[in-house]
């Protein structure tokens, strides 16, 4: 039997992630360390898909973290993320659980699981300047020129290109040779979604979180006082309802817009996921379509293996 010291849980969007999590820390009596770059965010539930109705087991609430601890506004890193996923895990741990990481961002899953030592990478104002002007097409050839340091799945404004680069730019003169941290042995779970099925769940999705109101949602954060530009550089949802709701686009053309960047930005998780295997990490992938008890039965089998 192989000795885990955590769980972790990942895929693309709408693959129902969460609320598989939420049975199996039920199942475990354990809690769940989200690992999404959006959801760490106050206020931005429906354009980040918290679903937080689905931490339940049985009627009862399935502790999560990692969720709700920034402002709207501030701009999170996986520096940050990574000192403080280790300050929730050795908390769970030092209570005599196994931690359940679940979440679509790779790069923060990658960064705890290999335990990299992180810089605090500072403004390069001399790099912002020559780029400022170039597009976010020619932003994503340049980026693709250095190593695979940064999560580039959610690279999808001009501004996030930048600050990738300025990172990438950062590590090449200043990267650590060590770890900051031990590396995890995590039984690693991959939720496998066929790419006609995602596509379908990806758009009924969407429609379903305009109709409970998402674009009510950042009307709301951008009346709080959160700068337009601040909103779009969390990209996606909040990207195309902002241009919408500042007169850059229609409606029509907002839906249609944010519709095609989830499926490309689905498209670039699964590519970091397949990825992440040829980078030595053994993924475990359960088809999206079989039922939650078949699903945990082989998560189960797996761990007492």
């Amino acid at each position: 039997m192989e000795k885990h010291q955590l769980i972790t849980l990942l895929g693309p969007t709408a693959s129902g992630k969460t609320a598989l999590a939420a049975a199996l820390a039920g199942n475990l009596g354990s809690e769940i360390i989200s690992a999404d770059s959006r959801q760490i965010y106050r206020g931005m539930n429906l354009g980040t898909g918290k679903d937080l109705d689905e931490y339940m087991f049985n009627e009862r609430p399935v502790p999560y973290h990692l969720i709700d601890i920034c402002e709207p506004g501030y701009k999170y890193n996986v520096f940050e993320y990574q000192h403080d996923f280790y300050r929730v895990y050795t908390d769970i741990c030092s209570r005599g659980k196994l931690p359940i990481l679940c979440g679509g961002t790779g790069m923060y899953i990658e960064s705890v699981l290999k335990g990299y030592k992180l810089l605090a990478v500072p403004e390069n104002p001399e790099l912002r300047e020559r780029l400022k002007d170039k597009s976010l097409e020619e932003l994503e050839a340049l980026l693709a020129t250095y190593k695979t340091l940064h999560n580039k799945t959610d690279v999808d404004t001009p501004k996030r290109a930048i600050r990738a680069i300025e990172i990438e730019e950062y590590y090449r003169e200043h990267a650590p040779q060590i770890n900051e941290y031990e590396p995890l042995h995590s039984l690693i779970i991959g939720i496998d979604v066929e790419r006609e099925l995602r596509r379908a769940r990806i758009s009924h999705r969407l429609r379903q979180r305009l109709d409970d109101g998402m674009v009510e949602e950042v009307r709301g954060l951008l009346d709080s006082g959160i700068r337009p530009d601040d909103l779009i550089y969390y990209g996606l949802e909040y990207k195309f309802i902002t241009l919408y709701l500042t007169g850059g686009l229609t409606y029509e053309e907002m839906v249609s817009q944010l519709e095609v960047a989830i499926h490309r930005f689905a498209k670039r998780q699964m590519t970091w996921f397949r990825g992440m295997e040829r980078r030595g990490f053994v993924i475990h992938w359960l088809d999206v379509t079989l039922p939650t008890e078949e699903k945990l039965k082989r998560i189960t089998d797996l761990l007492i293996r």
